[in-house]
């Protein structure tokens, strides 16, 4: 059945409170973030650098991405989703756990630097800060021309988000394998917006999670608490409460494979001049293939 929201003690007066509800039952806090990464990524991807440019907390900061000859690349395009393991994707993280700024990859800049939010001329930090690291999935996207069948509404024009619940705050930039728990399908003013929630591989919980009822047993309060930060977070800003669709539940992981495998073909068709790209920002020719792992595991050629 669907879940309620939960319960906000009426002390709470500011949405930050609650939401501290809301994670108090998530794993260890970690320490502090790092500072964006700078240097070689060597966790994942050994090829890709990042450079800053520009101070952050500024409209002009970029993080940027390039490869082993020092040749710029984009996080959305070039770097592979597949890892060539079942069930692990590469992540790229945009917004370390505990920190407030709301960064992005720039979907409609050349090369698709990270780079802050702008809503209405003004730089956009959350209202309090997000308890799990966030991010995106490259090669995938979020088709705003397809409606889709359960929920009814069309994509987000954007990658698909991924909130990892792991015990280290990944700083900006970061490149990490991680392992798919689940996914919760959060509809935010009519579009679709899949959150898939997913622990990095390296993490010392991550033997023990292997779908999305681990996590339940595992870390109580975890869902319901990225549920509900999800659903509060732009009311402060005189927005409604942001929906679920399946009737508020976290899906498994294989609903989520699929959910990835179905944003992956519309990406495909995206850089392949099958779909109209709007304002987007695409390469010339075949997006690179840092490494040879681009298709899942079994996957029939031209899906995926």
């Amino acid at each position: 059945g669907a879940h309620p929201p939960l319960a906000i003690p009426p002390a709470c007066a500011n949405i930050a409170s609650m939401l501290r509800l809301c994670a108090s039952r998530v794993l260890p806090r970690a320490a502090a973030p790092r500072a964006p990464l700078a240097g070689c990524l060597r966790r994942a991807f050994s090829a890709v650098s990042t450079h800053s440019e520009g101070e952050p907390g500024t409209p002009s900061y970029r993080l940027r991405f390039k490869d082993a000859s020092g040749k710029e690349v984009s996080p959305w395009h070039d770097i592979p989703l597949f890892t060539g393991e079942e069930g692990v994707l590469n992540a790229l993280f945009e917004i370390p756990k505990n920190t407030k700024p709301k960064m992005e990859v720039a979907t409609k800049e050349a090369q698709n630097p990270i780079a802050q939010d702008v809503k209405k001329g003004k730089l956009r930090d959350y209202h309090g800060p997000i308890f799990w690291n966030y991010g995106m999935f490259p090669q995938t996207w979020e088709d705003p021309n397809v409606v889709h069948s359960e929920t009814k509404c069309a994509g987000d024009n954007d990658p698909v988000d991924v909130v990892e619940i792991g015990s280290e705050a990944l700083p900006q930039g970061a490149i990490e394998k991680v392992k798919v728990l689940g996914t919760l399908a959060m509809i935010d003013d009519g579009e679709l917006d899949w959150k898939v929630i997913a622990i990095r591989v390296s993490d010392p919980l991550a033997a023990e999670l292997g779908d999305i009822e681990d996590v339940e047993a595992k870390c109580p309060g975890v869902i319901s608490g990225i549920r509900e930060w999800f659903r509060w977070y732009k009311t402060p800003d005189g927005k409604p409460l942001n929906a679920f669709g399946y009737d508020e539940k976290a899906l498994n992981r294989a609903h989520a494979l699929e959910v990835i495998a179905e944003t992956h073909g519309a990406w495909k068709k995206l850089v392949g001049g099958q779909t109209d790209k709007g304002k987007l920002w695409l390469k010339e020719g075949p997006a690179l293939r840092i490494t040879a792992a681009s298709e899942p595991p079994g996957s029939r050629p031209g899906v995926g």
